[in-house]
Formats: C-alpha cells, sequence, structure tokens
C-alpha cells in the first residue's frame, strides 16, 4: 500500500475514482475497499468507488465494436454506449474539475485494463489523461490501437481509420 500512496503523491493526486466493479480483493485484502478507502484517507486522499465504471462486461453478439479481438474490451466498449457509463463517466469529470483525481482498478497496467477504454473516452472530449507508470514517469495517454476518431466521436469499428 505504501508504493502505492507514494505513487499517488507523486502525481498529487487528492482523490482516487474506484473503478473496479466488485471492489474486493482475497489476494490482496489491503485494496478491498474498506482497507482502502481507510488508507487512502490516512494519507489525506479522498476515495470515491465507481462501479458503474466497473469493467467485465460482456460483449454484444452484435457488437460494432470489431477492432477489439479481446471479448472483455469489446463487452467494455459496448457497455460505453450505455447511460449508466455516461452518467459514470460525467461524475469523473466533475470530480476531477474540483480534485485531481486518478481512476484505479485491480489490473496494475492500463493497458490490459478497461481503463484505457475510460481514458480513450476522456481524451476525445479534451480531458488530459496521464498514466501514472512510476513516482518519475507520468506518462500521457496515447489512444487504444483499436480506437480511431470519426467525426471527432470515438470509434471501436474495424476498418474506421
Amino acid at each position: 500500500m505504501g508504493e502505492l500512496i507514494v505513487l499517488l503523491e507523486s502525481a498529487s493526486i487528492e482523490m482516487v475514482a474506484d473503478v473496479r466493479r466488485f471492489p474486493g480483493s482475497r489476494r490482496n485484502p489491503q485494496f478491498s475497499q474498506p482497507n482502502f478507502s481507510e488508507s487512502l484517507e490516512l494519507a489525506g486522499i479522498d476515495y470515491l468507488a465507481l462501479p458503474e465504471l466497473g469493467g467485465r462486461r460482456r460483449p454484444r453478439p452484435d457488437s460494432p465494436h470489431t477492432a477489439w479481438r479481446n471479448a472483455s474490451f469489446r463487452g467494455y466498449a459496448d457497455y460505453m454506449n450505455t447511460d449508466a457509463f455516461r452518467q459514470g463517466a460525467d461524475r469523473v469529470i466533475a470530480l476531477a474539475g474540483h480534485q485531481r483525481t486518478a481512476l484505479m482498478c485491480a489490473e496494475a497496467v492500463w493497458w490490459r485494463c478497461h481503463r484505457a477504454l475510460i481514458a480513450d473516452y476522456l481524451k476525445v472530449r479534451g480531458h488530459a489523461v496521464v498514466h501514472l507508470l512510476s513516482p518519475v514517469r507520468h506518462d500521457a495517454h496515447p489512444y487504444t490501437s483499436a480506437a480511431s476518431i470519426v467525426n471527432d466521436r470515438l470509434s471501436y469499428a474495424a476498418g474506421t481509420d
């Protein structure tokens, strides 16, 4: 937990938005919601669970997001077309307007996590997205390889670039 706090502090993070659909961990109980939020609070960092932005979504059989070969990412791209997703994303945008906010999930690296798709969504709307890779390395979000921007809108349909 100490390493994560140092990482968050290196970017002056004030709020952690937990985008796990199920914010618990048997393997790492320190990251289960009650323990995690308490540890962050002790470090002076606010915590908010946003399960409406959580992953583990199944793709629709007729999913238009065929640029994603990974079914989990295709399912999340489908979910991004819902009101629930948009409301969750709007909450993140509102939070980030008042507090320096980090999104967290169980997956440490962003490119193997649905946070990559959330980052695409935020970036196409003009918001700066930075990945905290280490206390000394904070990288600007590059669009995912499946993403294309068509008429200022994010698309994961194959062959749209």
